[in-house]
């Protein structure tokens, strides 16, 4: 009779770790960009960004955003990120396909290397900040050029939070009035379709500069 406890007791366990597992979609691996296409294209944009060890690289010079073929409304996005020296880079959600760039509707968590790049001197436009409208708070730490820095971003119920490095640096409402008044003071003021999707894609920025994007994962909330 314990035999028989203890194999359903194993068996119940392994079910429940096995859907716990299936919680998450691997994004990008190493290996795959199944998961991925072009900004605005159909397919993944092999010659902007390679497979470069167990990273994504956008390689310097050509510009190109890729971002996931799937999209998500809550969401707990999970991925490491590093940065070259002076580069700038984003990652972006609810992202949707219009005429112009993706940071023309979905809003962004910088990634950028502080020390050297202008974007830097400003708190609102620094690594971890939600890019032009809120700086992270004292609890930021940033690890230097050439070492990976662990990111995080949670959404759920209209509730945004940016993780960086295991800290919360910066956390929101999407449709808040306190954000709508930053919005309405920013360079985003214009642009009419700026946070008002209730989903959208994910999506990793190419700015002209080499970034790596590996351990890319994420789950529906």
């Amino acid at each position: 009779m314990k035999t028989t406890v203890a194999c359903l007791l194993s068996a119940f366990l392994l079910t429940a770790t096995a859907i716990h597992a299936q919680e998450w979609t691997v994004i990008f691996d190493g290996k795959s960009t199944d998961a991925l296409r072009g900004y605005k294209q159909k397919t993944f944009p092999g010659k902007v960004w390679v497979i470069d060890g167990d990273a994504i690289k956008a390689t310097a010079g050509r510009e190109g955003d890729i971002i996931t073929k799937e999209t998500y409304e809550d969401f707990e996005l999970e991925l490491e990120w590093k940065i070259s020296s002076g580069g700038n880079s984003g990652i972006m959600y609810r992202v949707a396909e219009t005429n112009g760039p993706a940071w023309y509707t979905g809003p962004e968590m910088q990634v950028l290397d502080d020390k050297k790049h202008a974007d830097g001197k400003n708190p609102k436009t620094s690594a971890g900040a939600l890019y032009d409208l809120i700086a992270p708070n004292k609890d930021k730490k940033l690890k230097p050029v050439g070492e990976w820095n662990s990111a995080r971003v949670l959404m759920k119920n209209g509730h945004v939070e940016h993780w960086l490095n295991g800290a919360k640096v910066v956390e929101y409402e999407w449709d808040g009035p306190e954000i709508r008044a930053l919005i309405d003071k920013s360079k985003f003021k214009d642009m009419p379709g700026f946070m008002k999707q209730k989903s959208g894609h994910i999506a990793l920025q190419h700015h002209g500069d080499t970034v790596w994007y590996r351990n890319v994962r994420i789950r529906r909330l």
